[in-house]
């Protein structure tokens, strides 16, 4: 995964190459970055990459690459996504602000009724904003209600960390291509091709675990707990996609088997194969749902069929 990112990227900034071949380049870094982010950075920040501290810890700062930040994908993912998953106002994932309906909860727009076909040109905007602005939003949020995920550390850290990461990441992706030659325009072009083709992938790949057809969102009641169980609600909310297919495996890093990844999140999807029989198994044993789609085709329709369906006016009651 690194090699479809840095290959291209050396060979860009080093040799002179005609620019419709910069542009296929720069398809492949975000191929490569996606690629790093599922199969990497994200088992590495649930520490389940390696039994060694150090080395989840290396692993998980590729999230530096994506122009994200580990303290708030950590809270965001690992604290608030995996104990409220699909809970609205709690699990961000479900949050496009108004310009998607995710939710029957969510306050319903007339250009919702389009949103199956200008949603997925959206979806490729995703680490544009971990970038800009995702990050300086979230992390002002989470210091200020005193979120953590493992050892907390000060808020100064925290906005130093921040401010240094984007000042390297920027130097690297866009200033040194620049500094060695490449035209100026061309270096931004393929920042931008490499970033939407890397947020499509990793959106996509994200929608279809958890807003499809049969996943749920459960409303808490005047008490604040739902229904179910934490485990049991892991698999009301979540769904698999293509878990044979190998290719989907080896390059999703396992999340196609995101019922597995939710109910053992820090165990490296190595072994999800050999888990998500057991955990069907024993689904249908205690008549339990166990959502699952035997291809990515299909979990892709259904998808965007939920989509169409949630951007219908809602009926009056």
């Amino acid at each position: 995964m690194f090699s479809l990112l840095l290959t291209p990227y050396i060979l860009i900034s080093l040799i002179s190459i005609p620019s419709w071949i910069q542009v296929l380049l720069s398809i492949v870094m975000g191929i490569g970055l996606a690629g790093i982010g599922m199969n990497v950075m994200h088992d590495g920040n649930h520490g389940s990459f390696s039994n060694k501290k150090w080395i989840n810890r290396l692993m998980g700062g590729s999230i530096y690459l994506l122009a994200g930040n580990r303290y708030n994908w950590q809270v965001q993912h690992n604290v608030l996504h995996h104990t409220y998953t699909n809970i609205i106002g709690h699990d961000e994932d479900l949050d496009a602000g108004r310009v998607i309906r995710f939710t029957k909860e969510a306050k319903w727009e007339k250009f919702h009724k389009f949103q199956h076909y200008y949603s997925i040109f959206l979806y490729g905007l995703l680490t544009f904003n971990w970038a800009i602005t995702t990050d300086f939003l979230q992390m002002k949020r989470y210091l200020k209600r005193k979120l953590s995920y493992g050892e907390a550390k000060s808020p100064a850290f925290q906005w130093t960390t921040l401010v240094i990461t984007k000042v390297i990441y920027f130097s690297i992706w866009l200033v040194l291509p620049m500094v060695l030659g490449v035209d100026w325009w061309l270096v931004l072009l393929g920042f931008v091709v490499m970033h939407y083709t890397a947020g499509l992938i990793l959106s996509v790949v994200f929608q279809l675990a958890h807003v499809v057809e049969d996943t749920v969102n459960p409303i808490p009641d005047d008490n604040g707990e739902i229904e179910n169980t934490w485990a049991i609600h892991q698999l009301f909310t979540t769904a698999n996609f293509a878990p044979k297919n190998w290719i989907v495996n080896y390059y999703t890093g396992g999340l196609n088997h995101q019922i597995e990844h939710h109910i053992f999140p820090n165990i490296s999807h190595v072994h999800y194969n050999k888990i998500a029989e057991i955990v069907k198994q024993t689904a249908a044993e205690c008549n339990l749902p166990y959502h699952e789609f035997k291809t990515t085709r299909s979990a892709i329709a259904s998808h965007f069929k939920h989509l169409r369906e949630l951007g219908r006016k809602p009926q009056l009651a």
